[in-house]
C-alpha cells in the first residue's frame, strides 16, 4: 500500500496535469485575436498569462532542489509584457516547455524528498510546501484562463465541466454509467 507521501505526489501530479488540461481546452477554443486581447489596459491577456506561468514554471522547476526557485535570470516584469509580434505559437511552445519541466520534475521525487528544504526568494519551503505553493498558484492563473476564454467566446463557449443548468442530466447519467 502507497504511503501518504506517494499518494501527495501522486495527487500534485494528476492536480497540475488536470490545470494543464483545463487551460489548454480553454485556450483551444480561441482565436489569435482572443488569445492576445486584454479586457482593458488594466488586465492581462490569456497570452500573458500563459507567458507569467511559463517564465515562472522555468524559475521554480529548474534546479527545483538544488537552487533558488527565483532564478537571477528571471525578469517577473517582462512577463507580463506581450509584444505586438509575439507568435501564438512561440507562447505556446514555451508553455509546453515549461509544463514538461514540472512534470518531469514532479516525478522525479521521492517521498522522502518531501520533507527536504528548498528555497524560493531566499525563503526556505518544504518540498510540500513549494510544491503546493506552486499548484495554488497555477489554479488561480488557470481560473483567469477559462473565465477569459469562457468570456471572448460568448455563447460559443464549449463547457469545460457540467454544463449550466444541466447538473441532473450529469449527475443521472454518471449513475448510469456506473449501473446504479
Amino acid at each position: 500500500m502507497p504511503g501518504i507521501d506517494d499518494l501527495y505526489l501522486d495527487e500534485a501530479f494528476r492536480s497540475l496535469r488536470g490545470h494543464k488540461r483545463l487551460a489548454d481546452d480553454a485556450i483551444a477554443q480561441l482565436t489569435d485575436e482572443q488569445f492576445f486581447a486584454a479586457p482593458d489596459a488594466e488586465s492581462n491577456s490569456i497570452a500573458v498569462i500563459v507567458k507569467h506561468l511559463a517564465g515562472n514554471m522555468r524559475s521554480r522547476f529548474t534546479g527545483f532542489l538544488t537552487s533558488d526557485g527565483e532564478k537571477p535570470d528571471r525578469n517577473r516584469d517582462r512577463e507580463f509584457i506581450m509584444h505586438a509580434d509575439a507568435k501564438r505559437e512561440e507562447v505556446l511552445s514555451s508553455w509546453e516547455q515549461n509544463w514538461h519541466l514540472v512534470f518531469e520534475t514532479i516525478n522525479s521525487l521521492h517521498p522522502d524528498d518531501l520533507g527536504r528544504t528548498v528555497m524560493i526568494r531566499s525563503e526556505p519551503h518544504s518540498v510540500l510546501q513549494a510544491i503546493n505553493r506552486q499548484v495554488v498558484h497555477y489554479a488561480y492563473h488557470v481560473g483567469q484562463i477559462v473565465y477569459l476564454a469562457k468570456h471572448w467566446k460568448g455563447a460559443a463557449w464549449k463547457s469545460l465541466s457540467v454544463p449550466k443548468g444541466q447538473s441532473e442530466q450529469y449527475n443521472a447519467e454518471l449513475l448510469r454509467k456506473r449501473g446504479k
